[in-house]
């Protein structure tokens, strides 16, 4: 249906509004629904990697969170929230993924390399080991705070829209984020190898 990884492309390029490109795609046009697709797809793919750790998984994932949005487009009451709403799908297919891989491997994911690209051996030994321990860091946290803190810190949601989407208050997202940063802060510096922050 989609490409593997989505190639980043603006739905405006043309001039066309992402609410009249929503239009058509609502109407049932291949094209709007690609270029929906094409302007929100590494957005959506970048998250689920955050999410999940592994590259591939997150292809599979970002494929079949576009099938669902495109399958429940008449659900969406404001344009305005498509990239909140997407990030919603994202999330409850990233949680799936988790389980299903739990239940079918019995081991956690484990974080791998898009792309493998360094000037230097060294850069690239010091790039893969940073990622890993990040990557890490991110899976040792409780899979809502996770998604909290990456809607925050990499896809610049704001705490509303990240409280309406996780189904909190907005206090708690803003205290969730806070928690997760800290974590993240601690267990980069070494000074942390003990449990999550509650």
């Amino acid at each position: 249906l989609f490409l593997a990884t989505p190639a980043a492309a603006a739905a405006t390029d043309d001039g066309t509004s992402e609410r009249a490109i929503l239009a058509l795609a609502l109407a049932g046009d291949p094209d709007a629904l690609r270029r929906l697709y094409l302007a929100h797809g590494p957005r959506i793919r970048r998250f689920l990697r955050g999410m999940l750790g592994d590259a591939a998984a997150a292809d599979d994932a970002t494929q079949e969170t576009f099938v669902r949005a495109f399958r429940r487009l008449t659900t969406l009451r404001d344009g305005d929230r498509l990239v909140p709403w997407l990030f919603g799908i994202a999330r409850h297919v990233a949680n799936e993924t988790r389980r299903a891989r739990r239940r079918d491997a019995g081991a956690p994911l484990v974080a791998d390399r898009d792309e493998a690209h360094a000037d230097t051996p060294e850069a690239l030994l010091v790039g893969r080991e940073t990622e890993a321990r990040i990557g890490g860091v991110l899976a040792g946290l409780a899979e809502d705070r996770r998604a909290a803190l990456l809607l925050r810190i990499d896809h610049g949601l704001s705490y509303d829209e990240i409280a309406e989407l996780l189904g909190w208050s907005v206090a708690k997202a803003k205290v969730e984020v806070h928690r997760a940063r800290l974590v993240l802060r601690e267990r980069l510096a070494g000074s942390d190898a003990g449990e999550e922050v509650p």
